[in-house]
């Protein structure tokens, strides 16, 4: 007599994190317009969700976007890269000396090579000669800094139109607005109505005046997570992040796919500050990164090493940016009712989860963001031009408990281990 066993399907673990589907994700994009338009609407701030808000928030993102990515392909295969920001300056200064002199898009083939230059120095650095990840990056940005500035010396220095300090102008790069439809959408975004008017503006933000290189960036997030989740290269690649003993002992050449990775990521880096020269301002400009390299290492930290998690991070600092730049205080003052709303709504979910502390800290902090907006007119000029630097760190404190890096990220590896 036989008997059977019949194996029980095992349960989800308790506590797990259950995966964004598209659909919650569209109810999420649909939750925030209307959180949004409320908050147009109660504060009377009209410029939170204009075409030129949109436009704006757009052009400042690129750049974080592409630091961000950047960091990405170099974290994935193990190697930190805190040198972002280095080589974004090297691509501002590549992309705006080229770019004068033989029109914009050679000047962003140039700040693609420049930037790349920056990673393969950080690769050789830190693959090869095993060097700490941190002290080379540090070393780079320092490097980088001294470089283009004795280079604007003698070449920008000496140009009709430019400095020490400065490019002459460059020619600039083809914007796209859909005739017809971008004036129906602004003309729809201007009446204000709830929710259809911040449609309208979010929408015609993306069909106004954008850039060619914009698109250009926008595909590369797409593409990026393509090649890393979907071939056979990204998965050797993102293996020598994860374990690179094991993937050498399976005959990967993990310096190889590491070289590969961090040059990339300077290309990439280089290709944001090339925008910042090209597109966002027209010309090269000592310092004018202002830490962007930074906050798309810390974008990509808050997607969780994923590129639609980073283009989100980058987005959000852009709009808080461009909100300074556009309205001022009248738009940050704005932004209190709306992290008092998303306080309210974390609090409720913290109750709903029986964390009773947290929702109780959320409930308080909630109502001081009350008191505030609801007992002022304006915020402070130092608040104002702080806001996109506090938005960061928040979005970095609340996000810390459920982020993952890569195994070996940052640790020292040596040919051979795997063998």
């Amino acid at each position: 007599m036989s008997t059977t066993t019949v194996a029980k399907p095992s349960a989800a673990p308790k506590g797990g994190r259950r995966k964004l589907t598209w659909p919650w994700i569209m109810l999420i994009v649909a939750a925030g317009l209307v959180l949004f338009s409320l908050v147009r609407v109660v504060s009377g701030a009209d410029d939170l969700t204009s075409v030129g808000q949109v436009s704006g928030a757009l052009q400042l993102a690129v750049p974080i976007a592409m630091a961000g990515l950047g960091g990405l392909w170099a974290e994935r295969a193990g190697v930190v890269n805190i040198g972002l920001e280095g080589m974004m300056v090297l691509g501002t200064w590549f992309g705006a000396w080229a770019g004068y002199q033989w029109g914009p898009w050679v000047g962003v083939l140039f700040g693609l090579l420049g930037g790349a230059i920056g990673g393969l120095l950080h690769a050789i650095i830190t693959v090869t000669f095993n060097v700490n990840h941190i002290v080379s990056g540090v070393a780079i940005n320092i490097l980088a800094v001294g470089f283009t500035q004795y280079l604007s010396n003698f070449t920008f220095a000496e140009a009709e139109g430019g400095s020490s300090k400065q490019s002459p102008r460059i020619d600039p790069i083809t914007d796209i607005t859909i005739p017809g439809l971008s004036d129906w959408l602004m003309d729809l975004q201007q009446k204000h109505w709830f929710l259809i008017s911040d449609i309208a503006g979010l929408l015609g933000g993306l069909v106004t005046n954008l850039s060619l290189l914009t698109i250009v960036a926008a595909l590369l997030i797409p593409a990026t997570w393509w090649v890393l989740w979907r071939t056979s290269f990204g998965l050797r690649l993102r293996s020598c992040g994860e374990n690179p003993v094991a993937a050498e002992s399976l005959g990967v050449n993990v310096y190889k796919y590491k070289y590969i990775a961090v040059t990339t990521s300077g290309a990439l880096a280089g290709l944001g500050g090339a925008f910042l020269a090209i597109v966002a301002t027209g010309i090269y400009q000592e310092g004018q990164t202002g830490g962007r390299g930074y906050i798309g290492l810390a974008a990509m930290i808050f997607g969780n090493w994923m590129p639609g998690g980073m283009a989100l991070g980058a987005g959000l600092f852009g709009f808080t940016d461009s909100l300074k730049l556009r309205g001022g205080a009248e738009n940050v003052h704005a932004l209190l009712l709306l992290v008092a709303l998303l306080l309210v709504i974390a609090a409720l979910w913290q109750l709903y989860k029986k964390k009773y502390v947290v929702a109780v800290i959320s409930a308080a902090f909630s109502a001081a963001f009350f008191l505030w907006y609801f007992l002022t007119d304006e915020v402070p000029s130092q608040f104002v031009d702080a806001a996109p630097y506090i938005t960061t760190l928040l979005v970095l404190a609340l996000s810390a408990q459920r982020l993952r890096m890569p195994k070996a990220d940052g640790l020292p590896y040596r040919k051979g281990q795997g063998k």
